[in-house]
């Protein structure tokens, strides 16, 4: 008998339960279908088409490497599973879930055609401790606040069993390669992406690596060190475990194995992080609709700037906006594809709150600009921001730059290195450099609306506008 895998955002070997139960078939193939409008309106971006590439090239050296090869196909994705079917002769199917509602919606549909021809057709939970499901309140309700939700996962969370990678596999069956990994046309056109080149290497060799790093030499760090952007306080595990080359089961064994409780001191922020991630997926699954519509339905009349906003959205894409710390994480978005979050924060306020431009265009930024590019995170980051998800606190958050610059980033190691050009500038000056006297600007080379814009808005005249803009629908049903 032969099963197919069939292989979307779970490429590892190590504790991949599709594969798993694909492997008591017999004969295994491993498939990729490339089928990005099957996602719409939320398919890959640039940033994640670059590390789909990498990722898919690394799975592929693995599957050689243990003897199986890895098929590539394109086109509508049950089209390509029936053709493959009746070429090997395959009795089953097995994936592992997705959970934005497009794919829900196919898999369902996929699932349906297949079992209907006869075929055993299985999905598995390889991304997620527990299913958006299995978590409720006591009224059988999702939840819509963190901490309520982590309390309850934490109540349920067992110690976590994952499967190691097989050393071996079988022979793929068929005699088609199917396609090369190139004629996906997954890499830019132009070379936009050398600076993601040198930040990342994506795929499950790397993800494994950077995690071990992390829990022996920073994570002792992580509750202090996750805030400032100009160290490496965090995990930069996101990409990875977005395109399942590392599980969270496998990380939280990693963790409970060097540490013991998953809340202990030294590990237990980076664990709830983690929570994050999982109350994002129970988010989405429950409410499939906020990706483009606010969870908070007053926002849905929240009164956006009506005017010629172009010109400021492209400041801010571009980091020109004349704020320091703004500035500095998107062009490290820009350069690397990745934006630390306690910055995320800070610019998609700046967008939200100042600009008052909706969140949804920062939101579609994000998704074509990050490696990281998550339905389920980017949804729960940008509502959260913008004061129309879940979790929001009982009173309409600014973020003010100047003072998240001051606090997180004192020194400006992290401005510096993306705002060069502001590298003489002293510190007291650096975070609202548009009140340093000329002659502390000119010194340190500095020339307003020349070599460094001039701010694009007023800090304070911005908030007092969209605190009453909040007023304007606070007290709606």
């Amino acid at each position: 008998m032969t099963a197919i895998l069939w292989l979307r955002r779970d490429l590892r070997l190590d504790d991949n339960p599709a594969l798993q139960r694909a492997l008591d078939g017999g004969a295994l193939l491993p498939l990729y279908i490339h089928a990005p409008d099957e996602e719409a309106p939320w398919a890959p971006g640039g940033a994640s088409r670059w590390w789909l590439h990498r990722s898919l090239a690394a799975l592929e050296a693995a599957l050689r490497q243990r003897g199986s090869r890895l098929r590539i196909e394109r086109g509508e994705s049950l089209g390509v599973l029936r053709r493959i079917i009746a070429e090997t002769g395959a009795t089953e199917v097995h994936w592992n879930r997705l959970y934005d509602p497009a794919t829900r919606a196919r898999d369902s549909r996929i699932k349906q055609a297949l079992r209907s021809d006869g075929l055993r057709c299985e999905s598995h939970n390889a991304a997620l401790l527990f299913e958006p499901w299995e978590i409720a309140n006591t009224d059988r309700q999702p939840y819509r606040v963190f901490s309520a939700f982590w309390r309850a996962c934490l109540r349920s969370l067992e110690r976590p069993a994952p499967i190691a990678a097989p050393h071996t596999l079988p022979p793929a069956p068929g005699p088609s390669q199917g396609l090369e990994l190139a004629a996906l046309d997954l890499l830019p056109q132009i070379n936009w992406d050398q600076g993601l080149t040198d930040t990342w290497t994506p795929g499950e060799p790397a993800a494994l690596e950077l995690a071990q790093s992390f829990l022996h030499e920073r994570v002792a760090d992580y509750a202090e060190a996750r805030d400032l952007p100009g160290s490496a306080g965090t995990s930069r595990l996101s990409p990875h475990l977005h395109f399942g080359e590392i599980g969270p089961r496998r990380i939280l064994r990693m963790v409970m194995d060097a540490y013991g409780e998953p809340t202990a001191d030294a590990v237990g922020p980076f664990v709830r992080e983690i929570g994050w991630r999982e109350f994002a997926h129970h988010l989405l699954y429950h409410f499939p609709t906020t990706p483009s519509e606010p969870l908070d339905g007053r926002f849905a009349d929240f009164p956006w700037a009506t005017g010629d906003v172009e010109e400021q959205l492209r400041a801010w894409q571009r980091g020109e906006t004349g704020i320091p710390l703004v500035d500095a994480g998107m062009r490290e978005l820009w350069h690397q594809g990745w934006m630390h979050n306690r910055v995320r924060m800070v610019v998609a306020s700046l967008l939200t709150k100042n600009l008052l431009i909706p969140w949804q265009t920062g939101a579609r930024w994000f998704w074509d600009t990050l490696v990281d590019a998550d339905l389920a995170n980017n949804t729960l980051g940008w509502q959260w921001t913008a004061g129309c998800g879940a979790d929001a606190a009982p009173y309409f958050r600014v973020f003010n730059p100047v003072r998240q610059g001051e606090r997180f980033d004192a020194e400006g190691a992290y401005i510096r290195r993306w705002c060069p050009e502001l590298a003489r500038l002293e510190d007291t000056h650096l975070h609202q450099l548009w009140n340093a006297p000329q002659a502390t600007l000119r010194a340190a080379g500095i020339r307003l609306g020349d070599n460094y814009p001039a701010p694009i808005v007023d800090l304070a005249e911005s908030r007092r506008l969209a605190l009453t803009a909040w007023e304007q629908i606070r007290h709606r049903p």
